[in-house]
């Protein structure tokens, strides 16, 4: 059977406090930091949790950043993705592929949420390097939300010859 073809894997979720260290770093997890932790003081509403979500992705990867620049800190998939733009954009190509499977191959899609969180994580680890902000990228959709995509596609191809 080809990998493509295989069925999506759904993870079981158990919650416990492990005994022991259980990452690699030595450390109780491997999430250094919880989204729980950086949202305990404010009250969020469920239409900011995305935006939030986002600008806390964003504020992790430029702390990978500054810690490469010193040197310091724990090792991770941040910093290497960081160090490495043939990498990243060998996992930014491979992980929109992995989106693109189950609808063209009209496969189960269970697996879309957790396939589109890969492409914006590795996405915004390129729009680091490119010192692009999520705020960019944003401004860009808000302004597109005016006009029908093909006229944006037009004005797009007119501004660029």
């Amino acid at each position: 059977m080809a990998i493509s073809s295989l069925p999506c894997v759904q993870p079981i979720i158990y919650l416990g406090k492990p005994d022991v260290p259980t990452c690699h770093t030595g450390l109780e997890t491997c999430y250094f930091t919880s989204i729980g932790d950086l949202l305990k003081e404010q009250e969020v509403e469920e239409t900011n949790l995305a935006l939030t979500t986002l600008y806390s992705l964003e504020s992790t990867i430029s702390k990978r950043e500054l810690e490469l620049a010193g040197k310091h800190g724990k090792p991770s998939w941040t910093k290497r993705l960081l160090l490495d733009e043939n990498l990243l954009c060998a996992k930014i190509r491979a992980e929109a592929d992995e989106l693109c499977r189950p609808l063209e191959e009209k496969e189960d899609s269970s697996c879309t949420a957790s396939e589109m969180a890969n492409v914006i994580y590795h996405a915004m680890v390129l729009l680091r390097r490119k010192d692009v902000k999520i705020e960019n990228v944003l401004e860009v959709l808000r302004r597109r939300f005016s006009q029908s995509g093909i006229e944006e596609k037009q004005s797009r191809a007119s501004t660029e010859s």
